[in-house]
């Protein structure tokens, strides 16, 4: 398997009771702007009332760079780099998504805004995706991952 590197996106939401400090840089708002406007994210947008960012990659030589990012940001990232893959990640149902946000602590109002704006997601990303991955269990998730990402890297140094 080829060396990942995985981004760490930048937020602007508060951090959820007994969430990881390293799950995201959670910063203010002016420092996310003030970020922004010197061209420090390679894509960033607003979601559900909060702003999230992809820094610009800094991954070493020969390593595959992972984004966690949304539809906004995977149209803003093939803009710029149109031989990026993209693999869209799917819950295996919204009943199973909800259940989740549910048990991360999300409020009602915001996984029912979630679940719909996934729904909108799904549309628009199976139009941006040459990848799909169902998350039924997040090690299967990843094996799935690291075998498109293996088989993109072989095709990219051999042209098969």
């Amino acid at each position: 398997m080829p060396d990942l590197w995985l981004s760490r996106s930048w937020t602007t939401r508060p951090r959820r009771d007994g969430e990881a400090d390293d799950a995201y840089v959670f910063v203010t708002e002016d420092r996310f702007r003030r970020h922004a406007a010197a061209g420090g994210f390679l894509e960033w947008a607003e979601f559900l009332g909060h702003l999230y960012g992809t820094p610009v990659p800094s991954a070493p030589s020969g390593s595959d760079v992972l984004l966690e990012i949304d539809v906004q940001g995977a149209e803003q990232v093939l803009a710029q780099c149109p031989e990026a893959v993209v693999v869209l990640l799917l819950p295996p149902s919204p009943e199973v998504q909800r259940a989740r946000l549910i048990a991360r602590g999300d409020p009602d109002e915001h996984v029912s805004r979630r679940i719909d704006k996934g729904r909108e997601e799904v549309d628009r990303g199976r139009k941006l995706a040459s990848h799909e991955v169902v998350n039924t269990r997040v090690d299967q998730a990843v094996d799935e991952l690291a075998g498109i990402v293996s088989a993109t890297r072989r095709k990219d140094l051999h042209g098969t």
